[in-house]
């Protein structure tokens, strides 16, 4: 029996599945913490939390990971030197270093200068040793590419390191944000090497020696020698596998599928079985990339979203995201005597009272921290605290005690209520800690002013009417509206009776999706059912929904795709603008054939290289003409010519 490993590492949870694609079953199931810190702990933990299975029988590993998205929020990677050739810098731009040469083309690939080669043998001395990776990024290289090409071979004889050229990632127009893109690549490269060495010696560990694939940011599989030069292309890679996991488990082609994790919503609507490509390209920590990757709206709700009640009484969920109180005290159960003790009439500043904190990594640099903060350290290395009974093992007041930079620096976690803690309340999911949930609910209730069966109807009715909001959103995104619904005055007027349950206004909301929601994630269970209600669509809980993700890991595709452009030429003929060359021919139909053939052979190759055996190949081609003014003359504009070959990897032998 074949099996394919899926593993999804979230940003609370790391999911695995072990998946029969010949019957399409889940045979096992499991999930472990994501430890940031070290993503290969919770991925070993989760494959052994799966029990015992015959690792010989895994003929594929397929992951799904936050690293490259998170890692450039979080301006994480190596130090990446920077080669212009042709144009100057026109923005901020994630390197090092940058060094601008004479080259670079013109719109139809010819070239507007010749490329200086002394000028980058300059700048490659003056990197050496400054830099960890180079990228190379020439103007209107996707016309032409033999200036980056030139430059990346000049590089390779003077110096030993990596080289990312910009026309390898994308074929789109967009010079700054295609300079973004090979920076962001050539900072990605060691992180992503780090990781799937990580986690190949866990797979060595656990004797699985079958490939490895990662999922790329449109939800088809890549494979670990792609993903090595190209981690760029996994941006966004876990919420494209929840779709393919939604796909996989409920056989809809037409619905809107909406994942909620511990952090965020995703949510994406498919058509045809696929997502909506972002063909401008994904933007990720303030960077606007040209990586194609599935138009996914994000939101800041999620199982473990902080739930607070201001000085003002009112009632704030996330975006923030804690430790839920009830998952904790599994491990730390003193925190809910910690908890019952504390009065919550209690002010305290960008705290709440039933905040309580625990160690997540002890600091390896004792300098970097002052000698309060390692009292914090200290005491929270045998347990976790309530903020309270932590001000009073350090000695200072509440309100003084300096957590802001422990917990930034991911040293310190806060613990606090949240919507995972509700559903404990509400005996909707009991899988930890209900003591704990409810005492946390019992100090914001009277912080509220509320029973605490008030208090849990409140919050289960503002997280519902929040998922609503959401799905709205994001269909104002897919228009091209950039505007928040949620902050505009009419909008939630209009909606107050729809998403509030407010009948006071002389008239009655109702809107009716078009599309039948696939909930995913293990909270929607308790929050769904009602939105889908609201909103007056069916919705679809499939079985192992809560591990959706990596069930779309284990059932991705490959999909190489191949673009190339055919334009007239300037003194008569055709060019074809491939990724690798430009090249001229005197007919149309030479062109074309050539162009294809080739298209084909490359796409064909790839998709054998990541493991396909019999790839299927799909040919789309589009001829844009333009008529004469007052004429019947059909002038030939371009040809474009998209060729992709898919197919699942081979996972028998």
């Amino acid at each position: 029996m074949p099996l394919i490993l899926g593993i999804d590492t979230g940003g609370t949870f790391t999911d695995g599945v072990l998946l029969d694609l010949n019957t399409k079953e889940v045979k096992e199931k499991a999930k472990a913490f994501t430890t940031r810190e070290d993503l290969s702990i919770g991925i070993r933990n989760c494959i052994e939390n799966m029990g015992e299975f015959d690792p010989r029988q895994v003929q594929l590993v397929s992951l799904s990971t936050t690293l490259a998205t998170n890692a450039i929020v979080e301006g994480r990677g190596c130090r990446v030197g920077l080669i212009l050739i042709g144009h100057e810098s026109t923005g901020n731009l994630p390197t090092h270093q940058v060094f601008v040469v004479r080259g670079g083309h013109d719109i139809k690939g010819i070239p507007v200068a010749e490329l200086d080669l002394e000028a980058i043998q300059r700048a490659v001395t003056e990197m050496r040793g400054q830099v960890d990776t180079i990228a190379i990024s020439s103007y209107l290289s996707i016309r032409n590419p033999e200036h980056e090409q030139a430059a990346q071979q000049l590089i390779q004889e003077l110096w030993n390191v990596p080289i990312v050229c910009a026309h390898q990632l994308t074929t789109a127009l967009g010079f700054h944000e295609r300079t973004v893109t090979a920076c962001l690549n050539a900072r990605l490269l060691p992180i992503i090497a780090e990781l799937l060495a990580a986690v190949k010696a866990v797979l060595k560990e656990k004797q699985i020696s079958a490939p490895l694939m990662i999922v790329k940011g449109d939800g088809s599989l890549m494979s670990e020698t792609m993903t090595r030069e190209k981690p760029i292309e996994t941006i966004l890679s876990g919420p494209a596998a929840s779709i393919v996991g939604a796909v996989f488990l409920t056989g809809t082609e037409s619905a809107l599928a909406l994942d909620m994790g511990g952090t965020t919503t995703d949510i994406a609507i498919l058509e045809n079985g696929r997502p909506r490509m972002n063909r401008e390209g994904a933007t990720v920590g303030g960077w606007k990339t040209r990586v194609e990757a599935a138009e996914i709206s994000t939101f800041g709700l999620g199982g473990d979203s902080y739930i607070q009640v201001s000085k003002d009484r009112k009632l704030i969920i996330g975006p923030k995201r804690v430790w839920p109180l009830s998952v904790i005290a599994n491990k730390y159960p003193s925190l809910i005597e910690e908890l019952k003790r504390v009065d919550p009439n209690r002010q305290i500043i960008d705290s709440q009272p039933a905040d309580c904190f625990m160690l997540v990594k002890k600091p390896v640099n004792k300098d970097q921290w002052n000698t309060t903060e390692w009292k914090i350290i200290n005491a929270l290395e045998v347990s976790a605290h309530n903020i309270f009974a932590l001000a009073e093992k350090v000695g200072r007041d509440p309100n003084l005690l300096p957590l802001k930079d422990l917990e930034q620096a991911q040293v310190i976690g806060r613990i606090s209520f949240t919507p995972t803690d509700l559903l404990h309340v509400l005996n909707t999911f009991t899988d930890y800690n209900v003591a704990a949930a409810q005492e946390g609910a019992r100090i914001l209730a009277h912080r509220l002013r509320l029973g605490l069966d008030k208090f849990a109807e409140k919050v289960l009715s503002e997280i519902q009417a929040a998922l609503c909001m959401t799905i709205l959103q994001s269909f104002a995104y897919r228009e091209g509206l950039r505007i928040n619904l949620s902050a505009e005055t009419s909008v939630a007027f209009l909606l107050s009776s729809l998403l509030n349950g407010n009948h006071k206004r002389g008239f009655k909301s109702e809107i009716t999706l078009d599309y039948p929601i696939v909930a995913l994630g293990a909270p929607v269970t308790g929050y769904l059912p009602a939105v889908g209600s609201t909103l007056n669509t069916p919705v679809l809980i499939p079985t192992h929904a809560e591990v959706a993700n990596a069930v779309g890991a284990a059932s991705g595709q490959v999909a190489e795709l191949i673009r190339i452009l055919i334009k007239p030429g300037v003194a008569g003929g055709y060019v074809v603008h491939a990724p690798w060359k430009r090249e001229a021919f005197l007919y149309l139909d030479e062109a074309e054939r050539n162009a294809l053939d080739k298209a084909k052979e490359v796409a064909l190759e790839r998709a054998q290289r990541a493991g396909v055996v019999n790839p299927e190949l799909l040919v789309e081609k589009e001829e844009v003409l333009s008529h004469t003014a007052g004429g019947d003359d059909v002038v030939f504009l371009e040809t474009r010519i998209e060729v992709t070959a898919i197919g699942h990897p081979s996972w028998e032998e």
